[in-house]
């Protein structure tokens, strides 16, 4: 599953990242990397941020960026 389809509350492990180039360098460089834990504290409203917890800091995720990590239950 990917984790625009995780659910509040729920922590997952990173298993894959999608995407190439500047997108998934730039999620790299967030800290999002295979094998992490996330924590999803929040989505907005209608869906776009989402709001995770990942390496002790709280980091918000745009729906599109979301849908590249692929996670795994922790």
């Amino acid at each position: 599953m990917t984790l625009r389809q995780a659910q509040v509350g729920q922590t997952v492990r990173v298993a894959k990242l999608e995407g190439a180039g500047a997108v998934k360098r730039r999620i790299m460089d967030m800290g999002i990397t295979k094998g992490e834990s996330i924590y999803i504290r929040k989505v907005a409203p209608l869906g776009d941020p989402i709001e995770i917890t990942i390496r002790g800091y709280e980091l918000s995720l745009r729906k599109s960026d979301s849908e590249m990590i692929l996670v795994e239950p922790a």
